[in-house]
């Protein structure tokens, strides 16, 4: 499994981005959890968001109400929209699949990464 992220960039603190996560091959992500994790400069890398195959949510204490993450199976894809986006969202973020029930678990396929700037 190989994923591919998209829309990454320079946003001004208060502004809005919205990621991509597609598969570069056959890979059917409705089968797979999928979450968005980052990492900020000088700090470990942390799970974001979650939404399991049958669309149980996780979000993190910093980013509830600012985030929401979604699947669209038609288009194969999984989004990471972030509004009201501050300077600490300021991260490369990594799109992942895992198999399995348990939406928090090991994250077996990753994603290369896409870096979000928030500019103050």
């Amino acid at each position: 499994v190989q994923v591919i992220e998209t829309g990454g960039g320079l946003v001004q603190a208060g502004g809005s981005l919205r990621l991509s996560c597609a598969p570069s091959g056959r890979t059917v992500l409705s089968m797979y959890d999928m979450g968005w994790f980052r990492r900020a400069p000088g700090k470990e890398r942390e799970l974001v968001a979650a939404i399991s195959r049958g669309g149980r949510l996780y979000y993190i204490d910093s980013v509830k109400g600012r985030f929401t993450i979604s699947r669209n199976n038609f288009k194969n894809t999984v989004y990471l929209q972030m509004n009201s986006l501050e300077s600490e969202d300021t991260a490369v973020y990594y799109c992942a699949a895992k198999d399995g029930s348990d939406l928090l678990g090991a994250y077996t396929y990753w994603g290369q990464g896409t870096q979000v700037t928030v500019g103050s």
